[in-house]
């Protein structure tokens, strides 16, 4: 397999709270944005090791070839970010941009000083050394296509695409996993996410991270609210451009915090604009959209269940994994006055809502994932950070993204809730359960050749092989 080279719930005191005017709101407004940005923010580290790897025995990176034995992580990305400077060495505003510019964000874990060999034992170990800081060292921007600006009419585009593809092409399924970051992010700590997230798959997927224009200020909360609502259009026009123009067999999403707030209502804008005379089978066709995750989801509950509601049947699956004790989502529900998807108080919803959510987590693919604090060990009880901060729950993810396992198969047990709703929780030996599914999976299978474009892609559960780097 020949290298890849990317270059060119609610409780009744909430409630009452809510009602809180003047100064009152005033300072649950500050606090508001102390709790939550400051969840989003601080330099990303290394994120401890998933459980299902930290004994050694199970080794994602067994199959990476040498050049994949880097402490360069690389990352496609894509921005709807305004810029003053395009090129060589673009300068990002804060402002929303009709454009999308795209590219290379090459991320390096550590210094110069750490090696392979010590990131590989500390990414497949419980090794208590302090985890390297992860940091983006600079952006090779490919092309910034204008909202009429077509493929066809833009070399840039073309070259981007056809990387798109070469990376691809060296996995053995043809998936892609987009990442949304949250509020209070700069492009640095977005690519760093997206770039551990990849490092942590045995750098057997491909990653693009959607860059919306987060102001990065513990101050500009609501400006990030409003930015995140102009990413909507760019973000869908992004999955039907990949769903065109590439040779991807399916479309994963993580989308963190308020990252829902930029993929929600993007994917009930393309649930809901067909092309004409288009079926709801050939729309899910032709977008291929599969995993949908949404970890710690800052969205207003009532509206995520409405968006939920217009394209849970054009994707493979949504899951919303929730930490009923997020400290950040309890105070933005008393500011937003009303619960977030992430924390959510089903006693706000309609009748017809309530009904819809019970179906559709027993029968329409929506899995709920109680990530609770009194079941997950050393898991800090008001986690908001909990896909990349906690063993177990990163474990899970990575169990739906890499091996396409459902939460039974994870290691996850059914729960029902009072009114009838499916949620899934994780058993005191979820650890056990979750290193066999990947002991068998992570077997070194012998090397296929890329499939060719437009083949068939694989269909199979089998992990994916590493995507191998040459500065990727």
């Amino acid at each position: 397999m020949k290298p890849v080279e990317l270059r060119a719930a609610g409780s009744s005191a909430d409630r009452a709270v809510r009602g809180t005017t003047g100064r009152g709101l005033a300072l649950l407004t500050a606090v508001v944005i102390t709790t939550l940005l400051a969840a989003c923010q601080s330099p990303v580290r290394l994120m401890p090791t998933p459980v299902s790897f930290r004994t050694g025995e199970i080794d994602p990176f067994k199959t990476a070839g040498p050049k994949s034995h880097s402490t360069d992580v690389p990352v496609l990305y894509v921005t709807n970010r305004g810029a003053i400077v395009e090129t060589p060495e673009p300068i990002h505003t804060i402002l929303p941009s009709e454009r999308l510019r795209m590219g290379v964000a090459h991320v390096r874990i550590g210094d110069h000083t750490l090696d392979w060999e010590t990131l590989h034992r500390l990414s497949t170990s419980d090794d208590r050394d302090e985890r390297p800081i992860v940091k983006l060292d600079w952006l090779e921007p490919l092309v910034s296509l204008g909202p009429t600006d077509t493929v066809v009419n833009s070399p840039g585009a073309q070259a981007f695409f056809a990387l798109v593809n070469k990376a691809l092409a060296a996995t053995d399924n043809n998936e892609l996993v987009i990442y949304v970051h949250g509020s209070n992010n700069t492009m640095p700590r977005a690519a760093a996410q997206a770039a551990q997230l990849r490092h942590f798959t045995g750098r057997r997927i491909v990653v693009l991270a959607f860059v919306w224009p987060s102001a990065g200020s513990l101050l500009r909360y609501f400006t990030d609210g409003g930015n995140a609502k102009a990413s909507v259009k760019p973000f869908a026009r992004l999955v039907e451009l990949l769903a065109e123009h590439t040779d991807v067999s399916a479309i994963d999403v993580l989308a963190y915090s308020a990252g829902a707030q930029v993929v929600s209502p993007a994917l009930a804008l393309l649930g809901t604009s067909p092309r004409p005379g288009e079926t709801r089978q050939q729309l899910r066709e032709r977008l291929r959209l599969k995993h949908i995750y949404f970890a710690a989801a800052d969205i207003d509950t009532r509206q995520f269940i409405n968006e939920l509601s217009k394209y849970v049947d054009i994707v493979t699956g949504v899951s919303n994994a929730a930490n009923l004790n997020d400290s950040a989502l309890r105070v933005a529900a008393i500011v937003h006055r009303a619960s977030r998807i992430g924390r959510p108080d089903p006693t706000e919803l309609d009748p017809e809502q309530s009904g819809f959510l019970l179906e559709a987590s027993r029968s329409l693919g929506f899995d709920l994932i109680k990530v609770d604090p009194n079941a997950i060990p050393k898991l800090p009880p008001n986690s908001h950070a909990f896909w990349y901060e906690d063993p177990w729950v990163s474990s899970d993810l990575l169990g739906l993204l890499l091996l396409n396992a459902e939460p039974q198969r994870r290691g996850l047990t059914a729960q029902d809730a009072p009114q009838g709703t499916r949620y899934w929780a994780f058993p005191p030996d979820f650890d056990d359960r979750v290193m066999k599914l990947f002991s068998p999976a992570l077997v070194p299978a012998p090397a296929q050749a890329p499939p060719e474009s437009g083949a068939p892609a694989a269909t199979s559960d089998q992990a994916r092989p590493a995507v191998p780097d040459s500065r990727m």
